[in-house]
Protein backbone atom coordinates (compact mmCIF):
# COMPACT_ATOMS: atom_id res chain seq x y z
CA UNK A 1 0.00 0.00 0.00
CA UNK A 2 1.44 3.21 -0.92
CA UNK A 3 0.85 5.80 1.84
CA UNK A 4 -0.51 9.52 0.76
CA UNK A 5 0.41 11.30 3.41
CA UNK A 6 3.74 12.70 5.00
CA UNK A 7 5.55 13.28 8.55
CA UNK A 8 4.63 16.98 8.05
CA UNK A 9 1.27 16.43 7.58
CA UNK A 10 0.94 14.25 10.59
CA UNK A 11 3.19 17.02 12.74
CA UNK A 12 0.77 20.21 11.49
CA UNK A 13 -2.56 17.58 12.36
CA UNK A 14 -0.66 17.68 15.92
CA UNK A 15 -0.17 20.78 16.83
CA UNK A 16 -3.63 22.00 15.40
CA UNK A 17 -4.76 19.44 17.90
CA UNK A 18 -2.77 20.39 20.56
CA UNK A 19 -3.51 24.26 20.73
CA UNK A 20 -7.36 24.01 19.14
CA UNK A 21 -6.65 26.39 16.39
CA UNK A 22 -5.29 26.78 12.69
CA UNK A 23 -3.69 30.10 13.84
CA UNK A 24 -2.16 29.24 17.19
CA UNK A 25 -0.94 26.06 15.81
CA UNK A 26 0.74 28.12 12.79
CA UNK A 27 2.46 30.71 15.47
CA UNK A 28 3.68 27.43 17.53
CA UNK A 29 5.36 25.72 14.28
CA UNK A 30 5.44 28.64 12.20
CA UNK A 31 4.33 28.04 9.02
CA UNK A 32 1.14 29.84 7.26
CA UNK A 33 -2.42 28.78 7.69
CA UNK A 34 -3.24 28.12 5.02
CA UNK A 35 -0.25 25.51 4.59
CA UNK A 36 -1.75 23.90 8.15
CA UNK A 37 -4.98 23.97 7.02
CA UNK A 38 -4.66 22.37 3.40
CA UNK A 39 -1.97 19.70 5.17
CA UNK A 40 -5.17 18.78 7.70
CA UNK A 41 -8.31 18.91 4.69
CA UNK A 42 -5.79 16.32 2.91
CA UNK A 43 -5.33 13.73 5.51
CA UNK A 44 -9.07 14.30 6.13
CA UNK A 45 -9.91 13.25 2.70
CA UNK A 46 -6.73 10.46 2.65
CA UNK A 47 -8.45 9.28 5.74
CA UNK A 48 -11.81 9.76 4.66
CA UNK A 49 -12.93 10.83 8.24
CA UNK A 50 -13.55 13.41 10.05
CA UNK A 51 -10.90 14.82 12.13
CA UNK A 52 -12.12 18.20 13.88
CA UNK A 53 -15.58 19.78 14.35
CA UNK A 54 -15.41 23.61 13.60
CA UNK A 55 -17.02 25.48 16.16
CA UNK A 56 -17.32 28.97 14.91
CA UNK A 57 -15.21 31.99 17.17
CA UNK A 58 -14.31 28.64 19.42
CA UNK A 59 -11.58 27.15 17.54
CA UNK A 60 -11.37 23.71 16.23
CA UNK A 61 -12.02 20.28 18.77
CA UNK A 62 -11.45 16.81 18.04
CA UNK A 63 -13.78 14.15 17.47
CA UNK A 64 -13.70 11.00 18.61
CA UNK A 65 -11.67 9.30 15.08
CA UNK A 66 -9.61 12.66 15.44
CA UNK A 67 -8.10 11.89 19.10
CA UNK A 68 -7.95 8.28 17.85
CA UNK A 69 -5.67 9.61 14.86
CA UNK A 70 -3.99 12.28 16.87
CA UNK A 71 -2.38 9.58 19.38
CA UNK A 72 -1.23 7.90 16.58
CA UNK A 73 -0.03 10.23 14.90
CA UNK A 74 2.11 11.34 18.00
CA UNK A 75 3.52 7.81 18.27
CA UNK A 76 4.57 7.56 14.33
CA UNK A 77 6.12 11.04 15.18
CA UNK A 78 7.91 10.11 18.08
CA UNK A 79 9.28 6.79 16.41
CA UNK A 80 10.22 8.75 13.42
CA UNK A 81 12.38 11.02 15.96
CA UNK A 82 13.89 8.06 17.57
CA UNK A 83 15.38 7.00 13.84
CA UNK A 84 16.44 10.12 13.33
CA UNK A 85 18.52 10.28 16.49
CA UNK A 86 19.48 7.00 15.55
CA UNK A 87 20.53 8.00 12.27
CA UNK A 88 22.73 10.78 14.29
CA UNK A 89 24.30 8.38 16.50
CA UNK A 90 25.51 6.56 13.88
CA UNK A 91 26.97 9.04 12.27
CA UNK A 92 27.95 11.26 15.33
CA UNK A 93 26.26 14.22 13.83
CA UNK A 94 24.38 16.80 15.96
CA UNK A 95 21.02 16.85 14.54
CA UNK A 96 17.05 16.80 14.00
CA UNK A 97 14.15 17.98 16.11
CA UNK A 98 14.38 18.87 19.75
CA UNK A 99 11.60 20.13 21.72
CA UNK A 100 12.93 22.04 24.28
CA UNK A 101 10.75 23.60 27.65
CA UNK A 102 11.60 26.47 30.26
CA UNK A 103 10.58 27.73 33.61
CA UNK A 104 8.35 30.57 32.74
CA UNK A 105 10.21 32.43 35.96
CA UNK A 106 13.22 33.26 33.57
CA UNK A 107 12.40 31.73 29.86
CA UNK A 108 12.31 35.39 28.87
CA UNK A 109 15.67 36.28 30.54
CA UNK A 110 17.89 33.20 29.98
CA UNK A 111 16.14 31.05 26.53
CA UNK A 112 16.59 33.28 23.99
CA UNK A 113 20.54 33.64 23.86
CA UNK A 114 21.16 29.74 25.09
CA UNK A 115 19.11 28.99 22.44
CA UNK A 116 20.14 31.10 19.65
CA UNK A 117 23.87 30.10 20.46
CA UNK A 118 23.03 26.68 20.47
CA UNK A 119 21.60 27.15 17.32
CA UNK A 120 24.79 28.78 15.86
CA UNK A 121 27.00 25.86 16.57
CA UNK A 122 24.35 23.33 15.61
CA UNK A 123 22.12 24.39 12.34
CA UNK A 124 21.09 21.04 11.48
CA UNK A 125 19.19 21.09 15.00
CA UNK A 126 15.54 22.30 14.63
CA UNK A 127 14.70 23.11 18.11
CA UNK A 128 10.59 24.40 19.48
CA UNK A 129 10.56 25.90 22.68
CA UNK A 130 8.09 25.84 25.14
CA UNK A 131 7.36 28.02 28.12
CA UNK A 132 5.63 26.21 31.06
CA UNK A 133 5.32 25.78 34.91
CA UNK A 134 6.81 22.99 37.15
CA UNK A 135 4.33 20.46 37.06
CA UNK A 136 3.85 21.10 33.26
CA UNK A 137 7.37 20.52 32.48
CA UNK A 138 7.01 16.85 34.38
CA UNK A 139 3.54 16.02 32.52
CA UNK A 140 5.41 16.73 28.89
CA UNK A 141 8.38 15.15 29.35
CA UNK A 142 7.04 11.88 30.97
CA UNK A 143 4.43 12.51 27.60
CA UNK A 144 7.98 12.46 25.61
CA UNK A 145 6.60 16.28 24.18
CA UNK A 146 9.70 17.48 25.56
CA UNK A 147 12.94 16.06 25.30
CA UNK A 148 14.97 18.14 28.08
CA UNK A 149 13.97 21.58 29.98
CA UNK A 150 15.78 23.79 31.91
CA UNK A 151 13.91 24.61 35.51
CA UNK A 152 14.57 24.97 39.22
CA UNK A 153 15.14 21.51 41.32
CA UNK A 154 11.57 21.75 42.82
CA UNK A 155 10.24 18.56 43.47
CA UNK A 156 11.64 16.66 41.13
CA UNK A 157 10.12 13.21 40.86
CA UNK A 158 12.59 10.15 41.29
CA UNK A 159 11.54 8.70 37.62
CA UNK A 160 13.27 12.12 36.13
CA UNK A 161 16.78 13.01 36.09
CA UNK A 162 18.20 16.77 37.54
CA UNK A 163 21.49 18.31 36.12
CA UNK A 164 22.54 20.93 38.22
CA UNK A 165 24.49 24.15 36.75
CA UNK A 166 24.22 26.94 39.17
CA UNK A 167 22.78 27.80 42.57
CA UNK A 168 20.38 30.96 42.57
CA UNK A 169 20.05 32.95 45.86
CA UNK A 170 16.80 34.41 46.67
CA UNK A 171 15.78 38.29 46.93
CA UNK A 172 13.41 40.38 48.04
CA UNK A 173 11.94 43.08 45.73
CA UNK A 174 10.75 46.58 46.37
CA UNK A 175 10.25 49.44 45.00
CA UNK A 176 12.14 52.35 45.19
CA UNK A 177 10.03 54.15 47.82
CA UNK A 178 9.09 51.19 50.10
CA UNK A 179 10.44 51.12 53.31
CA UNK A 180 12.90 48.09 53.61
CA UNK A 181 14.23 49.76 50.40
CA UNK A 182 17.57 51.19 51.86
CA UNK A 183 18.10 47.67 53.45
CA UNK A 184 21.09 46.10 52.69
CA UNK A 185 19.79 42.48 53.28
CA UNK A 186 16.74 41.23 55.07
CA UNK A 187 15.65 38.69 56.70
CA UNK A 188 11.93 36.90 57.09
CA UNK A 189 11.51 38.49 60.12
CA UNK A 190 11.42 41.74 58.90
CA UNK A 191 8.84 40.99 56.33
CA UNK A 192 6.77 40.11 58.46
CA UNK A 193 4.60 43.27 58.95
CA UNK A 194 4.39 44.27 55.48
CA UNK A 195 2.29 43.56 52.23
CA UNK A 196 3.45 40.56 50.22
CA UNK A 197 2.80 40.02 45.96
CA UNK A 198 3.29 36.64 45.59
CA UNK A 199 4.46 35.01 42.55
CA UNK A 200 1.96 31.55 43.10
CA UNK A 201 2.87 29.06 40.57
CA UNK A 202 2.96 25.57 41.20
CA UNK A 203 5.59 24.13 43.48
CA UNK A 204 7.05 28.15 42.79
CA UNK A 205 4.73 29.50 45.97
CA UNK A 206 5.30 26.79 48.35
CA UNK A 207 9.31 27.10 48.02
CA UNK A 208 8.97 31.24 48.99
CA UNK A 209 6.10 30.46 51.65
CA UNK A 210 8.47 27.69 52.80
CA UNK A 211 10.71 30.41 54.22
CA UNK A 212 8.00 31.72 56.38
CA UNK A 213 6.43 28.11 57.45
CA UNK A 214 10.14 27.39 58.32
CA UNK A 215 10.12 30.44 60.82
CA UNK A 216 6.90 30.40 62.09
CA UNK A 217 5.63 33.59 60.04
CA UNK A 218 2.42 33.95 58.52
CA UNK A 219 3.00 36.68 56.26
CA UNK A 220 0.73 39.06 54.72
CA UNK A 221 -0.16 38.11 50.78
CA UNK A 222 -1.86 41.39 49.58
CA UNK A 223 -1.73 40.06 45.77
CA UNK A 224 -1.19 37.10 44.12
CA UNK A 225 -0.14 36.42 40.36
CA UNK A 226 1.10 33.67 38.37
CA UNK A 227 3.06 36.31 36.12
CA UNK A 228 6.30 37.47 36.23
CA UNK A 229 6.52 40.20 34.76
CA UNK A 230 2.97 41.40 36.86
CA UNK A 231 4.77 40.62 39.85
CA UNK A 232 7.81 43.00 38.97
CA UNK A 233 5.50 45.72 37.75
CA UNK A 234 2.95 45.44 41.41
CA UNK A 235 5.91 45.81 43.24
CA UNK A 236 7.57 48.47 41.77
CA UNK A 237 4.20 50.25 41.88
CA UNK A 238 3.99 49.53 45.47
CA UNK A 239 1.58 46.76 46.27
CA UNK A 240 4.21 45.23 48.61
CA UNK A 241 7.33 43.20 48.38
CA UNK A 242 8.06 40.07 46.18
CA UNK A 243 10.35 37.09 46.45
CA UNK A 244 12.45 35.57 43.57
CA UNK A 245 16.00 33.90 42.92
CA UNK A 246 16.29 35.49 39.17
CA UNK A 247 17.81 39.16 39.22
CA UNK A 248 16.98 40.77 35.80
CA UNK A 249 19.99 42.87 34.38
CA UNK A 250 17.61 45.42 34.46
CA UNK A 251 16.11 47.12 37.30
CA UNK A 252 13.04 48.28 35.48
CA UNK A 253 9.95 47.12 36.03
CA UNK A 254 7.52 46.43 32.67
CA UNK A 255 6.09 49.51 32.93
CA UNK A 256 9.74 51.23 33.35
CA UNK A 257 9.04 51.60 37.73
CA UNK A 258 12.49 50.90 39.93
CA UNK A 259 13.32 48.20 41.41
CA UNK A 260 15.38 47.25 44.85
CA UNK A 261 16.68 43.99 44.89
CA UNK A 262 18.16 42.91 48.64
CA UNK A 263 19.52 39.46 49.14
CA UNK A 264 16.98 37.87 51.85
CA UNK A 265 19.56 36.24 54.19
CA UNK A 266 19.35 33.24 57.08
CA UNK A 267 17.40 30.16 57.07
CA UNK A 268 16.39 30.20 53.43
CA UNK A 269 17.09 27.37 50.81
CA UNK A 270 19.15 28.64 47.38
CA UNK A 271 17.83 27.40 44.22
CA UNK A 272 19.53 25.39 41.61
CA UNK A 273 18.70 26.22 38.26
CA UNK A 274 19.51 22.58 36.01
CA UNK A 275 18.18 20.70 33.20
CA UNK A 276 15.20 18.36 33.65
CA UNK A 277 14.53 15.12 31.60
CA UNK A 278 13.75 11.30 31.49
CA UNK A 279 16.14 8.82 32.45
CA UNK A 280 18.11 7.83 29.90
CA UNK A 281 17.08 11.25 27.69
CA UNK A 282 21.14 12.42 27.56
CA UNK A 283 22.16 8.93 25.58
CA UNK A 284 21.58 10.99 22.19
CA UNK A 285 24.35 13.33 20.20
CA UNK A 286 22.10 15.89 20.21
CA UNK A 287 20.87 15.99 23.62
CA UNK A 288 24.52 15.32 24.88
CA UNK A 289 25.63 18.21 22.86
CA UNK A 290 22.81 20.61 24.86
CA UNK A 291 23.53 19.20 27.52
CA UNK A 292 27.50 20.61 27.58
CA UNK A 293 26.18 24.11 25.87
CA UNK A 294 24.14 24.68 28.77
CA UNK A 295 27.48 24.35 31.41
CA UNK A 296 29.10 26.35 29.37
CA UNK A 297 26.12 28.92 29.25
CA UNK A 298 25.01 28.67 32.45
CA UNK A 299 27.61 28.72 35.63
CA UNK A 300 28.68 30.68 38.85
CA UNK A 301 30.70 32.67 36.27
CA UNK A 302 27.33 33.70 34.91
CA UNK A 303 23.76 33.41 33.19
CA UNK A 304 22.62 34.95 30.04
CA UNK A 305 19.80 37.58 31.17
CA UNK A 306 20.68 37.75 35.17
CA UNK A 307 22.84 38.24 37.70
CA UNK A 308 24.80 36.77 39.73
CA UNK A 309 25.90 37.53 42.91
CA UNK A 310 24.45 38.95 45.99
CA UNK A 311 25.28 42.90 45.84
CA UNK A 312 22.35 45.56 46.09
CA UNK A 313 20.77 47.94 43.64
CA UNK A 314 21.69 50.20 41.34
CA UNK A 315 20.14 53.03 41.93
CA UNK A 316 22.91 55.40 42.82
CA UNK A 317 24.69 54.21 45.75
CA UNK A 318 28.73 52.69 45.11
CA UNK A 319 27.61 49.34 44.64
CA UNK A 320 25.12 50.95 42.08
CA UNK A 321 27.78 52.50 39.85
CA UNK A 322 29.76 48.54 40.26
CA UNK A 323 26.69 47.10 38.55
CA UNK A 324 26.23 49.32 36.06
CA UNK A 325 29.97 48.60 35.03
CA UNK A 326 29.62 44.90 35.20
CA UNK A 327 25.95 44.79 33.56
Amino acid sequence: MTLRYTLRQLEYFVAVGTYGSIAAASARVNVSSPSISAAVAQLEEEFGLSLFVRKHAQGLSLTKAGVRMMEQSQKILREADLLNNMAGEISGNVQGPMAIGCLATFAQFVMPKVRRAFEGKYPDVRITQFEMNQTEIFSHIRRAALDIALSYDLDIPADLTFVPLVELPPYVLVGEDHPLAEKAELTVQQLRDHDMVLLDLPMSGEYFLSFFTKAGIKPQIAERTRDMAVMRSLVANGYGYSIANVRPLSSQSPDGERLVFIPLVGDVRQMRMGLVMARGADSTSTAKAFIAHCREQISANGVPGIRIGRRGDDIGNGAAMQDATDA
